[in-house]
């Protein structure tokens, strides 16, 4: 039976701006163990990113490709998930913002800002090839199908490390079932500890 402890309510009806988590009863290999940021959910359809599935390519080496002026950037091209798509840009500049996710996290896809924001060496950055996308009401489906497990995205789980993030999203969803009453603020950063 599908889990659906954790239905939308009508102030979380859009998720974007929080992470997805695929549940055991969504067998589709491309979410396995991944992390899903959304950038945009709505009555249209949806579309989010990958955020913990590193590319063997970096942005030098794709910015060679590409025919860029050379960028010395070493970060890793993530991949965002199984639609095609342009590459796309996770950052915290709002001057060079196609769209805000949530307060001070953006995306970017027009080449000439990600050109600009690969050269600033300070900026939070994530890039992504490719997506994954929803028709209208497909991801209310699967939530409804308890597919999918979510929780609110920060911006420093964001551009945190690859290889942990599931992890820490993951244990923060089991204690928003669990606990859901529980003030995060007080517990302990590792409750294994107690």
């Amino acid at each position: 039976m599908p889990l659906t402890v954790r239905r939308a309510t009508m102030a979380e009806k859009w998720l974007t701006g929080h992470f997805l988590v695929a549940s055991r009863y969504l067998r589709d290999p491309n979410f396995a163990q991944s992390v899903v940021l959304m950038i945009h959910h709505d009555h249209q359809g949806a579309m989010g990113v990958v955020i913990n599935r590193p590319s063997d390519k970096t942005v030098r080496e794709v910015w060679e490709m590409i025919g860029n002026d050379p960028c010395d950037r070493d970060d890793r091209i993530f991949v965002g998930g199984p639609v095609p798509g342009p590459l796309l840009a996770l950052h915290t500049v709002q001057a060079f913002a196609d769209h805000q996710i949530m307060p001070g996290l953006y995306f970017s896809t027009d080449r000439d800002e990600l050109d600009l924001i690969v050269r600033k060496k300070k900026v939070s950055l994530r890039l992504c090839s490719g997506n994954a996308g929803w028709a209208s009401g497909q991801l209310e489906g699967e939530l409804e199908a308890g597919g999918w497990l979510w929780t609110k995205a920060t911006i420093d789980d964001v551009f945190a490390d690859h290889e942990s993030i599931w992890k820490t999203v993951t244990q923060r969803i089991g204690l928003e079932i669990m606990a859901p009453d529980l003030d995060r603020a007080h517990l302990p950063s590792d409750p294994s500890l107690n």
